[in-house]
């Protein structure tokens, strides 16, 4: 990737940063420089990768509620940052069924509070805005989904996602328009997998739970595909889109896929049995699907032309490799 010496000793804030996502962002954009500002609630989960990694030296920790508009909108004017990366939000499906206010308030409102934030700045920055690959109105079918596709969800996470999108592109059109000194683009990354992710119902931090406990891994929906990427080339794509809407102004308010080629497309069992792989005596069972509780898509992808040909960004890992590196970190913890 090029131009990462833009991010040395730049202001950065990044939302979420406690979270999976988040963590490895921060680790990253210390590791190039940055003058990196974390604003988010407690780690979400015990153990968590931002405690294991002590992401917290030498950045300025905030805990702050993205839902308080007043408190975040004075670290921001105070910080004067030159790039965002907004992650923090309520990431899992299961939780949007059991808390669908909650989800409602913190992807759309918390979004909310970072654009009117925004606002009242007068320093340039850019802003990459993260929601999710679930923000496209899912019809199940082997397509990849493109950026210019229907917005929509049947959950509230998915549906926050989407909306949270929308959001994005009025307040583009209404207050941020050409000449303001604030750029913004979204970024939907595929089903992202890596080291240190403990939250519940996921496929890899379940498996681990079980595993090292000498118990079977239960698989909800064990045919469901996903495009499955390393964490780290999800966060590239993130840093490689701030990099470019800098440079290139004409990138304001457009959205960018992160995922795998079409190609690489792996089902839920597939990613289990090639983790195994990496571990001794271990197994797992299918769950009946009128035991889930929760609709989950059987089948999801994304077309990530648009990133390869604007942004010359792509995967480097084949599933393999992703797989592996996950599995080491896990053993190694």
């Amino acid at each position: 990737m090029k131009n990462l010496k833009i991010f040395k000793n730049s202001r950065v804030i990044v939302t979420g940063h406690t979270g999976f996502k988040g963590s490895w962002l921060t680790a990253w954009l210390k590791r190039l420089g940055a003058k990196v500002m974390g604003i988010s609630l407690d780690p979400p989960t015990h153990p968590s990768h931002f405690k294991v990694s002590e992401i917290n030296k030498n950045i300025k920790d905030v805990r702050l509620d993205i839902k308080e508009y007043k408190k975040i909108q004075k670290k921001i004017s105070k910080f004067k940052p030159h790039f965002i990366f907004h992650l923090a939000a309520q990431s899992l499906v299961g939780l949007s069924y059991k808390d669908p206010r909650l989800t409602w308030q913190t992807n759309v409102v918390g979004t909310l509070n970072i654009l009117e934030s925004l606002r009242k700045i007068k320093n340039t920055c850019n802003v990459v805005i993260i929601t999710s690959d679930k923000c496209y109105f899912n019809r199940e079918v082997h397509y990849g989904y493109k950026e210019t596709d229907t917005l929509g969800g049947k959950d509230s996470y998915s549906a926050s996602k989407a909306s949270a999108e929308l959001l994005v592109k009025s307040y583009i059109s209404s207050f941020f328009k050409k000449g303001h000194p604030v750029n913004i683009a979204t970024a939907r990354a595929g089903n992202v997998i890596g080291g240190g992710d403990w939250a519940n119902n996921r496929i890899v931090p379940d498996c681990i739970r079980s595993w090292s406990k000498n118990k079977k891994a239960k698989l909800r929906n064990p045919k469901a595909t996903r495009p499955w990427q390393h964490v780290l080339e999800a966060v590239g794509g993130y840093l490689c889109l701030a990099i470019n809407l800098k440079i290139n102004k004409k990138l304001h308010g457009e959205s960018f896929n992160f995922g795998p080629d079409l190609s690489r497309e792996y089902s839920v069992e597939q990613l289990v049995k090639e983790m195994s792989n990496n571990w001794e005596n271990v197994s797992w069972k299918k769950i009946s699907k009128h035991k889930n509780k929760f609709h989950e898509s059987e089948l999801l992808r994304l077309n990530c032309n648009k990133a390869k040909k604007i942004l010359k960004w792509k995967s480097v890992l084949n599933f393999k490799e992703t797989v592996g590196m996950v599995s080491d970190w896990y053993r190694n913890y």
